[in-house]
This record gives C-alpha cells, sequence and structure tokens, in this order.
C-alpha cells in the first residue's frame, strides 16, 4: 500500500449484523426505528469504535415499497434514523451520511426522500447498490440544487463480470460518474466479495478529479438453519480490502456480512492511520473527463509496428468463433481486430454491434468498417453514437462494394454518403459530440489500381478529412510493392499493408477472378495444384504471405491481415514467424 494514499474508513454492514446481534429481529432494520432505536445507535457506536469515519445511516431499505408502508411511515424512519446517526457522531470527525437504497418503485420517492433528509440539516447523502444512475440522477440533482454543498456519494452493485444487473460495466458508470458535476465521490458497493472485487478495480482506471469508494461483501452467503448468513472471514476479509488503495481507492469499509470486527482488523491494515473525513476533502468535485482506453490510439501515435487482423462476422447468430479468435489475437498480442461491413453485400452481422460485444467480452481493441452503401446519413450518425455508448472509437470508413446483381432487383444500394462525406461527418462529431473523447478513423486504400499515384493522391484527401491511418487492398505484385517502397518515408498517418493468406488453388482462384481490386501473379498461384493436400495447400499459402509480408515490411507501418474463413491460428503463427525473425 502506498503510504501516502489518504484512506476513509467507512463503517460496515447495518442489516446483517443487526440480525446477528439483536434478541428479536423485525424482518428490516430500518423498522428499529420506530422502537427506541437503542439497538442500532449500539451498531454505529461499535462501528466508530472499531476506526469508522463515516457510518451510513438504518434508512437503506426506508421506503414505501420495501417497508409496504405510506410515505409519513417513511418520514418517521428517515427521521429517527438520521437524529440517531448525528446524535453518535456528534463532536467527532465521523461523518453520518443518509443511505439511501434502490428499492423506491417511483423515482420521485428518490426525492421526497431527499427532502426529508434536506429538511433535516443533511450534509451527506450515500446511494447505495443501485444498477444505473438513470433514476437516481433527478434526485442526485435536485439535492445539489437545494443545498450546494452537499455531498453526495453514488455507488452500484456489480457482479463478478464486472456489470451491475442493468448489463452496464463498472468504467462505463467511472466515465458516467467523473462526468457529473452533482456527484463528489463514486464507488461499488455489496453484490460480490472482497476477491472478485479487487479483480474487477484492479482492471479500471480511475480519474484522480474524485475519490472512489469500495465497500465488498464479508463473502458469498450461505443458508444456515434456515436463515442466510455470511461466514465470519474477518482476517481474509482485512488482507484483501487493506490493498485496494493500491488500485486508487480512497475510501474503504464493508457491506454485507461484515461486521465492527471486519473493520477493525482492517484499521489495523492500514497501520491505524486512516484519516477524517474532513482531511480526505470529500468535497472536492473537479468535473473531468474519463476518456475509454484506446491503446489503438496511442500506438497510432507511437513508432511501434502494429499488426491488424480482419475477422468476418457470421451470417447467422452463433459468435464462439469469432470471440474466441478475438480473444486468441488479443493473446497473441495483435494491436487490433477489424471487423468488415457485410463485405461484397451480402448480410452479416452488423460490424459495430458486434466489435462492441468482442471490446466488451474479450478486451480487444476492434475497427468496425463503417460502409456507405447500405445504411443514409441519418443512420451512419446513429450507428456511430450507438458504437461510441459501447466505447468502440475506432472506426474504418469505406465507400463499400456494391450490392451483387443478383440482388439489384430486390435490394438497393443507398451511397448518400462516400467514404470522404462520412469522414467529415465524424471530424464533425468529434468537435460537436465528441471532443473530450474523439474517435479515430482511417480509410481504405488500393494500390493494386493502374494509377496508383491517383490512389495515393485519393488518400491524401482523406487523410485532409481526418483519416489516421490506412489499410491496403491484399498485396501480391511487384509493382505494388514497388510503389509502396516508393512513398515518403516521413508521413503524419500510418500504412498497414494487406495480407491475404490464400488457402488452395480454387480460393486463389476466386479471389483473383471474382474480388475486385486484388490481382493474384501466375506464378504465386501457380505454386498450388487443384489435387493439393489440405495441409500442404495451406502451408504454400502461409509461405507466400510471409514472402510478402518480409518485402513490405521495411516500408509500412504495419501489417493488416485478413483472415481466410476466420483462420486465426494461421495469422498467430504467420505473425510470430514474423517477430522471431525482427529478433533476429
Amino acid at each position: 500500500m502506498n503510504d501516502n494514499t489518504p484512506i476513509l474508513l467507512t463503517d460496515g454492514a447495518m442489516g446483517t449484523y443487526y440480525h446477528k446481534v439483536c434478541p428479536a429481529p423485525l424482518t428490516y432494520c430500518e423498522e428499529e426505528m420506530l422502537r427506541d432505536g437503542s439497538i442500532i445507535e449500539n451498531i454505529h457506536r461499535e462501528y466508530i469504535n472499531s476506526g469508522a469515519k463515516l457510518i451510513r445511516t438504518n434508512t437503506f431499505n426506508a421506503n414505501t415499497n420495501t417497508l409496504e408502508c405510506d410515505f409519513e411511515t417513511v418520514k418517521k424512519i428517515l427521521t429517527a434514523a438520521y437524529e440517531t446517526a448525528k446524535r453518535v457522531t456528534e463532536n467527532t470527525d465521523v461523518l453520518a451520511a443518509c443511505s439511501i437504497g434502490p428499492n423506491a418503485e417511483d423515482p420521485d420517492e428518490y426525492i421526497k426522500i431527499a427532502d426529508t433528509f434536506l429538511s433535516l440539516g443533511a450534509e451527506t447523502f450515500m446511494f447505495e447498490t443501485f444498477d444505473t444512475l438513470d433514476n437516481i440522477m433527478p434526485a442526485i440533482e435536485h439535492i445539489k440544487k437545494n443545498s450546494p454543498s452537499a455531498q453526495v456519494f453514488t455507488g452500484f452493485a456489480l457482479n463478478v463480470s464486472g456489470m451491475t444487473s442493468a448489463f452496464i460495466s463498472a468504467q462505463r458508470l467511472v466515465r458516467r460518474c467523473c462526468q457529473s458535476s452533482f456527484i463528489d465521490a463514486y464507488g461499488f458497493n455489496c453484490g460480490i466479495g472482497p476477491k472478485h472485487m479487487e479483480n474487477i478495480i484492479s482492471r479500471l482506471e480511475f480519474p484522480s478529479c474524485k475519490p472512489v469508494f469500495v465497500l465488498p461483501n464479508a463473502g458469498y452467503p450461505e443458508m444456515i438453519n434456515g436463515r442466510i448468513e455470511y461466514v465470519m472471514n474477518p482476517v481474509y476479509f482485512a488482507d484483501i480490502v487493506s490493498g485496494y488503495p493500491d488500485c486508487g481507492i480512497s475510501m474503504i469499509g464493508g457491506c454485507c456480512g461484515t461486521t465492527p470486527e471486519h473493520i477493525k482488523l482492517l484499521k489495523e491494515n492500514i497501520d491505524g492511520k486512516p484519516v477524517s473525513a474532513v482531511q480526505l476533502d470529500i468535497r472536492k468535485n473537479t468535473e473531468c473527463t474519463c476518456a475509454v482506453k484506446n491503446d489503438f490510439h496511442k500506438k497510432i501515435d507511437g513508432r511501434d509496428f502494429l499488426y491488424a487482423v480482419e475477422l468476418d462476422p457470421p451470417f447467422k447468430t452463433n459468435v464462439e468463433k469469432l470471440l474466441t479468435g478475438a480473444a486468441a489475437l488479443k493473446k497473441a498480442g495483435v494491436d487490433i481486430v477489424t471487423i468488415a461491413d457485410s463485405p461484397m453485400g451480402k448480410p452479416r452481422v452488423d460490424s459495430t454491434i458486434i466489435s462492441a460485444k468482442i471490446k466488451r467480452e474479450t478486451g480487444m481493441e476492434v475497427l468496425p468498417h463503417l460502409c456507405c452503401r447500405d445504411r443514409n446519413a441519418i443512420s451512419l450518425r446513429s450507428a456511430i453514437l450507438g458504437a461510441y455508448v459501447e466505447d468502440v472509437r475506432n472506426f474504418l470508413v469505406v465507400t463499400g462494394d456494391p450490392v451483387p446483381g443478383e440482388d439489384r432487383g430486390r435490394v438497393k444500394g443507398v451511397f448518400n454518403m462516400q467514404s470522404y462525406s462520412l469522414m467529415g461527418m465524424i471530424g464533425g462529431m468529434n468537435s460537436e459530440l465528441f471532443s473530450q473523447d474523439p474517435v479515430y478513423y482511417g480509410g481504405a486504400v488500393n494500390f493494386n489500381a493502374k494509377n496508383k499515384q491517383a490512389e495515393y493522391q485519393r488518400l491524401l484527401k482523406k487523410h485532409e478529412q481526418g483519416a489516421r491511418f490506412f489499410l491496403t487492398q491484399p498485396v501480391f505484385t511487384d509493382d505494388t510493392i514497388e510503389f509502396i517502397s516508393s512513398l515518403p518515408k516521413q508521413r503524419d498517418f500510418k500504412i498497414f499493408g494487406g495480407i491475404m493468406p490464400l488457402v488452395n488453388y480454387k480460393n486463389a482462384q476466386f479471389i483473383n477472378n471474382e474480388m475486385a481490386g486484388i490481382d493474384i501473379p501466375d506464378r504465386l498461384i501457380s505454386r498450388f495444384s487443384p489435387d493439393m493436400p489440405r495441409e500442404d495447400a495451406q502451408a504454400v499459402g502461409r509461405d507466400i504471405a510471409l514472402e510478402t509480408a518480409r518485402r513490405i515490411r521495411p516500408f509500412v507501418d504495419g501489417l493488416y491481415f485478413i483472415a481466410p474463413f476466420n483462420r486465426y491460428e494461421l495469422i498467430i503463427d504467420i505473425i510470430n514467424t514474423l517477430r522471431q525473425e525482427e529478433n533476429h
């Protein structure tokens, strides 16, 4: 743990601990406030004596839906709970935070709950265990507008995959909270145990603009004698949670199943030096931009030699092979996976949607192709916005193949935009909507064309529209390699040389004769024979791809492999061979 990391220690669970120590517990501990509340007061004091510098009011379930009562009864509970918490923190440096849970059916009730606390003079609010911000943002804004000095903490419950029950990722919640000027601190509580929580937060990027709190459960509950109970594991809990500050966490404590003993040991593990709420300065609230991590962008701006691999989305709904391939390519060190947009005019799974799924489930950087053939300007803009919401930040802009001849009677190409104008539109969106976290886009270039200089001029026009990188059509011929070698070496954009491994004689003939923009010399096709065994043919294709890659590598900034029939293993083998050669 970094000795300079300021830490605020919170309390642990109220509900599960109440049911552990109360001789005759009520169904909901919040109802105890309609009695004398002495049991709740004692629990607060136990947590403070254990080292907690922030306690939460006994109001997590105080709403009409959970307690099945009218709001007047809820108000009595809120009032009694707040007064109890203030009483035990009076003349101390311990904060009393108003706990608000996620179970109100009517979003307006959150505002009524907040108003009740505000009328009592409350200054600190903790929204706990939510799965989305949508239902509570009106209440959060209401609090800050009526009491600008109030502090609002917002917490979310995650599953072991780092998602809420509303299928919102932890990283997206981090960004949304950082971008809101109404939220002073944010974090995660409940849902999972300490180790699973550690696995998630260690992968997240936390901007420094706001404090982050993390309050995991003691572990996972078990049914014992007909009751749900948490196994006592305070030593294990304290050992794991005391390491959270290394991940950038400022506030630590516990949720379901934790007790004053958990907090006491946690205090001891952080050297008994948790700072007070005042020292932590949790009023600091700088609205910030939390940009999506985009390793590809960093590499585009750097000097590394890059590897991109194209995979085709499926015609049907089974995407397991695609996800497996993307994960394997990531493990092999490939920099980005590109996803074609219904190539050759044959409908496949949408490139932006499947790209978002690949990134979410494998962590691989993705480059969906945006094709002008099938969508007008409205639809293209909508696709970009949707992909942006799903954290996709890179696009390959292409005009697109025409609709196949056999379909032209019933299918019409749109071509409302061409690649130039679409690039201009994306550039405008960067200025208008994405200025704090822009998208990066590139284009295609065909140096196999007869007039290669004209193709290069088209590339420069696309660069003027903001394109940062270019992927060439698959290269096979000597004259194309020679032309690429003649291009200016000093340039402020990247060129990826296209490599398409051939897999057999029939495949080579088809690509040469039926795929526009690709020319395969007879000397290469003749290295195959129609009756060649599959393994032998693939070996020939591999050798041709390696030979081409070696020849073109000195003149490009990266290689762009088109995986034949999504045979990602073949691409990994070729890339590994090239890297071994680089190191010798």
